[in-house]
């Protein structure tokens, strides 16, 4: 500095900092030489604490409010500095303004995935993030612990550190917690809150007070979450074989628009419910697994006899070994049923070969 920077910064007698920042946590107030009138205006703002320093230790600490640099404001300094000059001489000390607002939005989040042991998908790896706010608490603690001799301090220069203290007190929490991975959604705001309480202790040491913490998101992985989506979807289907047929009824008015018309459509709709006839029973839920309606009982096989150019029945498995073994039906008696095309040999049907198992065969004419 020049000779009117000296002359300037003495005729300065008010002491104050207006932060236009938003993310500094100290400032420290630049005199020429550090020297401070005797009887200057220190202005401390709303959210402001302002500390003195005299020969490397913290003299004393002021808190909102005007005051004038005297020995009643000064008890520290002044016992400290003697004040042998008549107490209307400059003094050094250096004033370090500290902000003791809200900082809020500040982030974490994990680098790496969490893993734990989830007791319905078994070993997961889990991603989380979410925001936090703190607070200065002990400005001296701050200057002693963090900020140092450094001119400006800012909110960025800690938050690494703290985001480190978050997520490993945050992954032992989340593995303690035993909660299911598919319930952690409903239990964000107690795992906010459990976290800010159990992390508090570790900032007091910084001088740092933590007001709140959220927790936005807990994910699972890519590949994880795509079964889970067809999961999901499985369950919104539900009957497999009404879905099938429904889409095939639907696409019977646009297949009838395209070449082939109606035969495709009714290729397609032939495959669709043949598909959905054999996948329906390996999809169905096993007894006592889960919630649902019951599969409904299955239904006798029923068929028609012709007897003497008569048609008799329906009869079921059973009635039909009585009349075998009756003699009633042989393997050239007609029978039908629902879903066959024609009256068919009782022989000639794969239901019946069993009935005539142990009945032997008519006698060749003589």
């Amino acid at each position: 500095m020049g000779l009117w920077d000296s002359i300037k910064h003495q005729l300065i007698d008010i002491i104050q900092w207006l932060d236009e920042s938003n993310d500094t946590m100290v400032y420290r107030f630049e005199r020429y030489a550090n020297e401070i009138k005797y009887g200057a205006k220190l202005v401390v703002r709303e959210s402001q604490s302002a500390v003195f320093v005299n020969e490397g230790k913290i003299a004393d600490v002021f808190r909102p409010g005007t005051y004038t640099l005297t020995t009643q404001n000064l008890p520290i300094l002044s016992t400290l500095l003697g004040w042998k000059y008549g107490f209307e001489s400059p003094f050094k000390a250096e004033v370090y303004f500290v902000n003791t607002k809200r900082f809020t939005d500040n982030k974490w989040g994990t680098k790496n995935p969490i893993m734990l042991r989830d007791a319905e998908f078994g070993p997961l790896r889990l991603r989380a993030f979410g925001t936090y706010a703190l607070r200065v608490k002990d400005p001296a603690q701050l200057i002693r612990e963090i900020a140092g001799t450094n001119g400006r301090f800012t909110v960025e220069e800690i938050t690494e550190q703290l985001r480190n203290m978050i997520v490993s007190r945050f992954a032992d929490i989340l593995g303690e917690s035993k909660i299911p991975a598919l319930d952690l959604a409903a239990n964000y705001n107690e795992l906010g809150d459990f976290i800010a309480k159990k992390i508090q202790p570790e900032f007091e040491p910084y001088g740092l007070e933590v007001l709140n913490m959220l927790v936005e998101n807990i994910s699972l992985p890519p590949e994880v979450e795509k079964v889970l989506d067809q999961r999901t979807s499985m369950g919104v289907i539900g009957n497999l074989q009404a879905y099938t047929q429904f889409q095939a009824a639907n696409a019977i008015p646009d297949a009838a628009k395209n070449p082939g018309g109606l035969a495709a459509a009714g290729v397609g709709l032939g495959m669709g419910v043949a598909m959905a006839g054999q996948m329906a029973p390996a999809m169905a839920p096993a007894p006592g697994a889960g919630p649902g309606m019951p599969p409904p009982l299955p239904q006798a096989v029923a068929f028609f006899v012709g007897v003497g150019g008569q048609q008799q029945g329906p009869y079921d498995m059973q009635t039909l070994q009585q009349q075998v073994l009756a003699g009633r039906v042989n393997r050239e008696t007609l029978v039908w049923k629902n879903g066959m095309a024609q009256w068919t040999a009782a022989g000639q049907v794969p239901e019946l070969a069993g009935l005539f198992a142990n009945t032997p065969p008519p006698l060749p004419p003589a």
